[in-house]
């Protein structure tokens, strides 16, 4: 009877040992800015902008990568995950963008005890891998900008495009998340980048009030 026992005990253990080393280690990925940001403006405007949270759903504010199939069923990879949020990251890719221009007198975030002029508010709608019609990488946002004096919206746009995924000899082959995650940083550093610019235009056409 302790002969069996053991041979049991034995084989779960072996069990067991090839289950963990079976387990497959986890991905991060993370976004970047654009690699050449834009020259630093000679004279600031006198404008202190504030940056406000970047809203998003709530499959979007944690880390696991996002897939959709057709327009209702999305799902997360497992072991294909973002280094953090992806509404923060959003939000740190902006603030960055803001200060590289050098646009603006300041560029602080809401929730420092800077005061401004200005307070730009963003909401993420999309940030995923989507299969139909064809493998892309899904990027959409929208800015708005803030007015505390009158307590109005003065500016909004947003931004929408599907990334295609690059595939070697344009074959379609198995879904490569790198692929998808370099698509998705192509499409987050041109959207941010022209919805950046769109606003210096706002400020360059609209004198301070």
């Amino acid at each position: 009877m302790r002969n069996r026992f053991q041979c049991m005990l034995a084989v779960l253990l072996v069990v067991f040992t090839a289950a963990c080393g079976a387990t497959r280690p986890v991905k991060y990925y993370q976004l970047h800015a654009p690699q050449a940001a834009p020259a630093a403006a000679a004279n600031p405007l006198p404008i202190s902008l504030l940056l406000g949270r970047v809203t998003a759903p709530h499959l979007y504010r944690e880390d696991r990568i996002v897939y959709s199939l057709g327009s209702q069923q999305m799902g997360t990879y497992e072991y294909h995950r973002w280094a953090g949020p992806p509404d923060d990251m959003i939000e740190m890719l902006l603030i960055s963008l803001l200060r590289a221009g050098g646009q603006y007198s300041s560029v602080e975030r809401v929730s420092s005890n800077a005061r401004g002029d200005y307070i730009l508010r963003g909401r993420l709608l999309s940030l995923e891998e989507v299969d139909k019609p064809s493998l892309a990488a899904r990027f959409a946002i929208e800015l708005d900008l803030f007015y505390p004096k009158t307590g109005t919206t003065v500016w909004s746009q947003s931004y929408s495009h599907d990334e295609p995924v690059t595939s070697i000899n344009g074959r379609k082959k198995k879904v490569d998340v790198d692929e998808v995650v370099d698509a998705l940083n192509r499409n987050v550093q041109q959207g941010l980048t022209q919805l950046t610019t769109a606003l210096g235009q706002y400020f360059a056409n609209h004198p301070t009030q």
